[in-house]
């Protein structure tokens, strides 16, 4: 695919989707962080469902750790692996307090640090609550990336790499969220659906559906 077709992918996406975010319901870099942990391999509304108490309960690393991973663990046992990501954001709230103030850090090294946060966590949280132009890879941009044609690669690491690369510097900030979200409710797993994709003419997918 070159630089134009590309280009014009971005365009329309962007004309799609004027104001792409996040559909993880946050107020704050810490409450995003949670959330963003939380969602690995559960949906963003079962994360949804379960943060909405949890954040009434304690929404701040000192309020988190005031509440107990005992309960913490009861807010969240609606979702998969609960266990492990009570025990996670547990250790996180305390890293966040006695080495960063309570905050939540805004570099990659520091972010990747935090139990339970690998590359991905850190660039939403990065893009999402800094700003910062990277591009998460999940499994639906890994699949758009890879069935349009837009980036191929043979992992997540060699999507991302190349994402960055390709994508232009004007459209890098919101990348992420828009396939994202064209991947999640158009260009889906078992059947895209091709008939209403504002980019179907410029991907390279050749088993296109019909209906």
């Amino acid at each position: 695919m070159n630089a134009a077709k590309r280009r014009q992918i971005y365009e329309r996406l962007a004309a799609s989707i004027p104001e792409p975010t996040t559909e993880l319901n946050y107020r704050s870099p810490f409450e995003l962080l949670v959330a963003v942990v939380l969602s690995a391999q559960a949906t963003d509304v079962g994360v949804n469902k379960a943060t909405a108490g949890l954040f009434k309960a304690a929404n701040t690393p000192e309020a988190m750790l005031a509440l107990g991973e005992a309960r913490l663990r009861e807010h969240i046992k609606s979702i998969g692996l609960f266990n492990t990501k009570a025990k996670n954001i547990y250790r996180t709230c305390a890293i966040l307090v006695e080495q960063h103030g309570g905050a939540v850090p805004m570099d990659r090294e520091s972010l990747e640090a935090l139990p339970g946060v690998g590359r991905k966590t850190a660039n939403v949280i990065l893009n999402t609550a800094f700003g910062q132009p990277t591009i998460a890879v999940d499994t639906h941009i890994f699949r758009l990336s890879n069935r349009t044609g837009l980036a191929p690669g043979k992992d997540v690491r060699a999507v991302e790499d190349r994402l960055v690369r390709v994508t232009p510097r004007e459209f890098r900030q919101n990348a992420h969220h828009w396939l994202i979200l064209h991947g999640r409710y158009v260009c889906k797993a078992r059947k895209p659906e091709c008939p209403r994709c504002v980019i179907a003419d410029l991907c390279d997918f050749t088993k296109k559906t019909t209906a």
